[in-house]
């Protein structure tokens, strides 16, 4: 895995993190703006200028943007970012401007577990859905005649990874757009854009902002008419974020190298400490040498990610797992600075057994959460 690296030679991931997005700097001005609360702007005269109506813009929303567009895409000035409510709004913006009765769209068939109800609604707008698993590339066999690529890696909740750069070029030779599910990568992660996806999608909701107090979601993407039917679909939809939750983030986000190193760091040690338990079958962590996916994600990502799978033997055996747990709160999302676990089935989404385990490593200090986890394994054994 590389180091973050320099943009310009002056900047690596730290830095642009703290400062991405900030206005030039006017004396006795803050240096990130409070949160712009407006439903309509002063528009005398002719419809110019950036703002007008608090549906289509919001000055907070442009910062957020910027510093998310610095991440995704650092020194790259022909990138557009456009901020929504939630990862879902984010994502249904794509698939919904993009695609048109009759088209084809590739869809993982391992990826988040509400992508069944979006299919079904895609379904009953005329577009034929094919499907295929994340790992080994599956979705290249499905790609004759797509429309739409939608990748996710690495998956939610198994954590597989596809060689992104590989489809992207392999949908583009047969005329189809690729989008990529950037949430638990983050831009410190990986960059979907500089491996050829047209358009990167996430849940800001997640690590992005860290704190599990805010829905966010965002779409980054090159194409001018792509991105302008994106920004018409929110326009139509109306799911865009509120000034206070766009603010939030973007403070948020100036923590955010800190925040997934350390995580991050402590995922891969938990991982290590769990690959040493008996009970434990099925464990999934791109970081470790031995993961299937590791190959693959070490040559695209920067960071792994701070969430781990695992399966226990039984549905019983993971829930006094998880109650014996002190320093994991049983609770869904993941990338928070406090950590979580859930059994993944009692949602009935994901194709997972009844004992499968999805946590998300906060920042805690490693040894007290390895001990913890360890600690419960050895409770919750009988």
């Amino acid at each position: 895995m590389s180091e973050g690296t320099k943009d310009e030679g002056r900047t690596g991931d730290g830095t642009r993190a703290v400062r991405a997005g900030l206005p030039e700097p006017v004396k006795h001005e803050p240096t990130l703006p409070g949160p712009v609360f407006a439903a309509h702007f002063h528009l005398p005269g002719e419809v110019t200028g950036p703002y007008s109506y608090g549906r289509d813009d919001n000055p907070t929303w442009t910062l957020l943007e910027r510093a998310i567009g610095e991440l995704e895409a650092p020194g790259q000035e022909d990138v557009e970012t456009l901020v929504f409510a939630s990862g879902m709004a984010a994502i249904s913006s794509v698939l919904f401007s993009q695609l048109r009765a009759g088209d084809a769209v590739v869809l993982p068939s391992d990826g988040y577990q509400v992508l069944p109800l979006v299919r079904a609604q895609l379904e009953a707008y005329g577009i034929e859905v094919r499907t295929a698993p994340t790992g080994g590339d599956a979705q290249l066999e499905l790609l004759d005649g797509a429309r739409l690529l939608w990748i996710e890696s690495p998956s939610n909740p198994g954590l597989d990874v596809c060689d992104i750069r590989r489809l992207a070029d392999a949908a583009h030779a047969r005329g189809a757009l690729v989008a990529v599910d950037n949430t638990l990568a983050t831009p410190l992660g990986q960059r979907p854009l500089e491996l050829g996806a047209d358009f990167s999608v996430a849940s800001g909701t997640k690590q992005l902002t860290g704190h599990g107090d805010v829905l966010l979601g965002y779409v980054a993407g090159r194409d001018a008419e792509a991105m302008a039917a994106v920004r018409r679909w929110r326009k139509i939809v109306g799911a865009i974020s509120g000034p206070m939750e766009a603010w939030l983030a973007h403070r948020s986000i100036a923590t955010l190298q800190l925040r997934v190193d350390r995580q991050n760091a402590t995922a891969l040690a938990v991982a290590e400490a769990l690959r040493q338990r008996p009970e434990v079958s099925g464990l999934r962590y791109p970081g470790l040498s031995d993961d299937p996916s590791h190959p693959v994600a070490a040559r695209q990502m920067r960071r792994y990610g701070c969430v781990v799978s695992f399966t226990l033997p039984t549905r019983a055996r993971a829930e006094r797992f998880l109650a014996a747990l002190r320093l994991v709160e049983d609770a869904t999302s993941f990338g928070g600075v406090r950590s979580t676990a859930e059994r993944r089935r009692r949602w009935g989404g994901d194709d997972v057994p009844e004992g499968f385990i999805r946590m998300s490593v906060g920042a805690e200090d490693p040894e007290d959460l390895v001990a913890d986890v360890l600690r419960a394994l050895d409770e919750s054994a009988e």
